[in-house]
Formats: structure tokens, sequence, C-alpha cells
């Protein structure tokens, strides 16, 4: 069994992630955009993928309810990375001193399927976890318990020694729900210093 241990969430936690950084390419008008993400491709209707609801279903599905939307809806599905335009500031490094520090990495995010297998193999940072469960491939979303359960058991961890990170109060308390202590991400400054005083990383 790992004894210690830290699980990082992975949007707006490792890396940066919004709607509108895709359809601000596609949409010029303000107003039109926030309109389009408050009422077509919402964060909410986009979750359905997290919780493992297949493309094939959920694109024509909202495609019949605002067809005059029908390629945006497309580029939803077929540029989902652009949702995504980089790293959170520091946190990549902390990962890589952590690493370098011998800690086991692992990592829980709410992510589709679909959507992972196209985004994962773009970023090299995921070779240093040991494991990453991905809700839209388990069929379980955060903050449920059972999918901490699932981890600290595929994960083989302690889970009295390990530490969550993520950006969502209520996924915060779904950990500690299962006995994870968790940290409640705002910046990676904040992350440095919850790391270093939990003896994860040197000052």
């Amino acid at each position: 069994m790992i004894r210690q241990s830290v699980i990082f969430d992975v949007g707006r936690v490792l890396f940066d992630w919004d709607l509108r950084h895709l359809f601000a390419k596609l949409i010029a008008d303000r107003q039109e955009l926030e309109w389009f993400v408050t009422n077509v491709v919402t964060p909410q209707w986009h979750f359905q993928h997290d919780a493992g609801r297949p493309l094939a279903e959920m694109v024509p599905e909202l495609q019949a309810e605002f067809p005059q939307h029908a390629a945006l809806i497309d580029a939803y599905a077929t540029r989902f990375n652009e949702t995504i335009p980089g790293p959170v500031r520091g946190s990549i490094e902390l990962v890589e001193r952590l690493d370098a520090a011998g800690v086991p990495l692992f990592a829980i995010t709410n992510f589709g399927h679909e959507f992972w297998e196209g985004f994962r193999p773009t970023q090299p940072v995921f070779d240093r976890f040991r494991d990453i469960v991905v809700s839209g491939t388990e069929k379980l979303i955060k903050p449920d318990p059972a999918i901490y359960r699932l981890a600290i058991e595929r994960f083989g961890i302690d889970p009295a020694g390990a530490l969550f990170v993520d950006d969502v109060a209520a996924n915060i308390a779904g950990a500690e729900s299962v006995g994870i202590a968790g940290h409640r991400f705002v910046d990676a400054a904040m992350l440095e210093a919850a790391l270093v005083r939990r003896g994860f990383l040197s000052a």
C-alpha cells in the first residue's frame, strides 16, 4: 500500500478550461457568445459527457433542439481541445517537483472519455502520474463518494496519507467523506504552501 500520495484534479487545477476559449473564436459578438454558452452548449450539458454519456447521443439531440447552431455544436465535439488553452500558471511545475521528490502522483478528473482520449496524448506531464481515474470512462462523477472509493482501491493508496487537490468545494467534500484530506485549489502559490506544510515538498 502507498502510504503517502497527492491526487490532482485536472481542469482548472492543472489546465485552464472554459467553453468560451473555443467559442470566442467562432462567435464574434460577446453578448451572443454568453447567450450561447448559457443556453446551448452549457457546462451543465457538457457535464453529461463527463458522466459517461457518449457524444453520439448528446450532439444530435442538441442539434435537433438548436438546428440553427448545428455547426457550432459540431465544433464542440471536434475541437474540444481548444477549450483548454494551456496549463494553470505554476501547477505543472509543482507536479514536476513532487515527481522529482518521489511523491506518488495520481489524478481523479471529471472528463469525458472521448475527450480524454484526444487530450491525454497531447500532455506528457501525465506520464508522471501512476494512474488517472476518468469519470467518463468509469461512469462515475465527482463528488460521488464512489469515484473516490474506486480510486483508493485502484491506486492502492492509504487514504489517510493522501491529499486531494480540486478547485470545487463539493469535490473536496466528496474526498473527505472517504477519508482523503483535501486542498481547495485557488492558485499554485497557495498549493505549494500546503504541500510544504504537509511535508510533500521542501520549502
